[in-house]
C-alpha cells in the first residue's frame, strides 16, 4: 500500500466503534489496486468485529467503486486513488476518490447479456445509502453499509 493513515478509538465492545475510528489509504491508480485495498479493508473491519455481513458487503463495494475509479475515472493529482473508511457501531461508511471522470457515476440500465456496467447496480442493492460528490479534486464515490450514513443526502 502507499500509505495508510488513521485513527483508532478504544472499542467499547464487540461491533462497537468510537467516532475517531477511520481509516484512509492512498494506492497507485492501477488495477492491482482493488485486491489490495480488499484485503486492507476486509482485516481492519474484521479486527474491529464488525459483522460478517457488513464486512463481506463492505469488500464488494470496496471492489467495485476501486474497479469503476480505475476504468472510468482520472486518477487523483499525486497518480492515486484515496480509499476512506469509517466505523460507528457497526455501520461502515467507504468512499472512494478519483480525479473524477467524463460521466457521472450512475448504475447503468439492467442487460442480460452486457459484458459490464452491473457495478453500481451492486451497490445500489448492498448499501443503505450511495451517491457521488465532486469538488475541485475530483469526485468521491461514497456508500453507507449496515445502517444509514451520517451524511443524509436527501
Amino acid at each position: 500500500m502507499a500509505s495508510t493513515q488513521g485513527q483508532r478509538g478504544r472499542a467499547h465492545g464487540r461491533g462497537v466503534s468510537s467516532p475517531t475510528d477511520k481509516r484512509t489509504v492512498r494506492v497507485p491508480w492501477a488495477a492491482s489496486a482493488a485486491p489490495r485495498v480488499r484485503r486492507t479493508l476486509v482485516e481492519d473491519l474484521t479486527g474491529r468485529g464488525v459483522s460478517e455481513e457488513v464486512v463481506t458487503e463492505a469488500e464488494i463495494v470496496v471492489s467495485e467503486l476501486v474497479a469503476n475509479a480505475v476504468r472510468h475515472a482520472r486518477p487523483l493529482a499525486d497518480g492515486s486513488i484515496r480509499i476512506h473508511w469509517t466505523v460507528r457501531n457497526d455501520v461502515v461508511e467507504v468512499e472512494v476518490s478519483d480525479g473524477g471522470g467524463a460521466t457521472a457515476p450512475r448504475p447503468s440500465p439492467r442487460t442480460t447479456w452486457g459484458p459490464s456496467g452491473r457495478g453500481l447496480r451492486i451497490v445500489r442493492s448492498l448499501a443503505h445509502e450511495w451517491g457521488v460528490v465532486d469538488d475541485h479534486a475530483g469526485r468521491t464515490v461514497w456508500a453507507s453499509l449496515g445502517g444509514p450514513s451520517r451524511r443524509r443526502t436527501h
